[in-house]
């Protein structure tokens, strides 16, 4: 028997939760129902739950609808992408870059090609769009960026194929929820201060309404007798509103800030309605 490749984030995405795998994996329940994932982003978590068998029917979701759509076609057309990606349309050249981002094409597959051709010759790997949602991070100048993981794209097609892909507003995405469900919360990261949201990728930013919206929401799910794991910045607002809840307090690396002296250790909250191995509340 052929074992498969495990699948991982085909995309990088800004605020990612590869590096904190290892702590999200410990503070899961270890038993649940279904998986629900209302802002999916790279998926790093539900990659790696998927790949160890703890899934068992699973709903993805995300605002960003091309993001979403990104999922759709690596799910049903992997090959038809692969095909794309590797045509020879997608140069890394500063030329060809500049083209593409400004090229809006309403295929599916050859805008899915572009988001990822995209994200991996653009400065920080960032996907961020301005106030009309047009892209606008410049060229990464980057020697010999992976445009095309086949492999992985492969691999992640196959872990995709018994999930629901959708692209709702997240108090929306979880309402099929049942006792027992398993739900994990990564929203946009509340600001530590008011310089620090330096990124948007939708054109509708996560406001602090929407914190307390899903802050509500949490609390909903929690009486409703589903498991709910949320992870967020270590920002005032944030204790507020979880106070009361099992508090964890963890380091991560974030390398996105544009000044070297904003980069490095930063402490950051996963937060869960059931009790955490050595909490901070």
């Amino acid at each position: 028997m052929i074992e498969m490749q495990e699948p991982k984030p085909f995309f990088k995405w800004a605020g990612g939760k590869r590096q904190l795998l290892k702590e999200l994996l410990a503070t899961a329940p270890p038993e649940f129902n279904n998986y629900y994932e209302p802002f999916l982003g790279g998926g790093a978590l539900f990659f790696k739950l998927s790949y160890q068998n703890k899934i068992n029917k699973c709903y993805l979701n995300d605002s960003n609808s091309v993001l979403i759509n990104a999922y759709r076609v690596v799910k049903e057309n992997p090959d038809k992408l692969i095909k794309e990606l590797t045509s020879g349309a997608y140069p890394n050249t500063k030329e060809n870059f500049l083209k593409i981002r400004e090229a809006e094409p309403t295929d599916p597959i050859k805008a899915t090609a572009r988001f990822l051709y995209l994200n991996r010759t653009a400065f920080n790997g960032l996907y961020r769009v301005n106030s009309k949602g047009k892209f606008n991070v410049p060229f990464g100048k980057y020697d010999n960026p992976n445009i095309c993981d086949q492999e992985n794209i492969k691999a992640v097609s196959e872990a995709l194929q018994k999930d629901e892909l959708t692209n709702f507003d997240f108090q929306e995405a979880v309402n099929s929820t049942k006792k027992k469900d398993f739900i994990y919360f990564d929203p946009p990261y509340a600001p530590l201060n008011k310089t620090s949201n330096f990124t948007s990728y939708t054109k509708e930013d996560f406001t602090e309404k929407d914190q307390e919206r899903l802050a509500e929401l949490f609390k909903a799910l929690d009486k409703k007798g589903c498991l709910v794991m949320l992870s967020n910045s270590d920002a005032p607002l944030i204790r507020k509103l979880y106070d009361g809840f099992s508090i964890k307090e963890v380091k991560a690396t974030r390398m996105i800030n544009c000044k070297a002296k904003g980069r490095g250790k930063i402490t950051e909250l996963i937060i869960t309605n059931y009790p955490q191995a050595n909490p901070k509340n």
